[in-house]
């Protein structure tokens, strides 16, 4: 058996080099486009920072109410709401309160919101805020 011989049977000839190299630069180069799109889709997209709260502190008053501090950042004269809740110390939810912001010309502010409560809270704390 030749060399030439031995490439043939194990698929080793310049044609099958060249495909597989040809092969390797197409999945290289698909792969890239996804990656650059998904950079694009996740890392640059911002609509998700348009909104953002943040909790800044809590006072429990009585035993059927608490004070809520947060922050809240929206685009300037935009609405949103936000669901607030309570929770027990065995994490059990004993308050909720939808809250709706109104337009401002500032983009973050401080917001406090009492909410009451069915018994003992030991935390008031953001749920969720959304658009509206």
């Amino acid at each position: 058996m030749t060399r030439d011989d031995l490439a043939i049977r194990y698929g080793r000839t310049r044609v099958n080099s060249r495909r597989t190299r040809l092969i390797a630069l197409v999945t290289a180069a698909v792969f890239a486009v996804v990656l650059v799109g998904w950079v694009v889709w996740a890392g640059l997209d911002n609509s998700s920072a348009e909104l953002e709260a943040k909790d800044t502190g809590h006072t429990v008053i009585d035993e059927h109410s608490v004070s809520i501090d947060f922050l809240l950042t929206v685009p300037r004269g935009s609405t949103a709401s936000c669901a607030l809740q309570a929770q027990s110390a065995k994490f059990a939810i004993v308050g909720w309160k939808i809250v709706d912001i109104p337009a401002s010309d500032k983009a973050t502010r401080g917001i406090t919101e009492t909410i009451r409560t069915t018994e003992q809270s030991v935390t008031g704390l953001i749920y969720r805020c959304w658009l509206t």
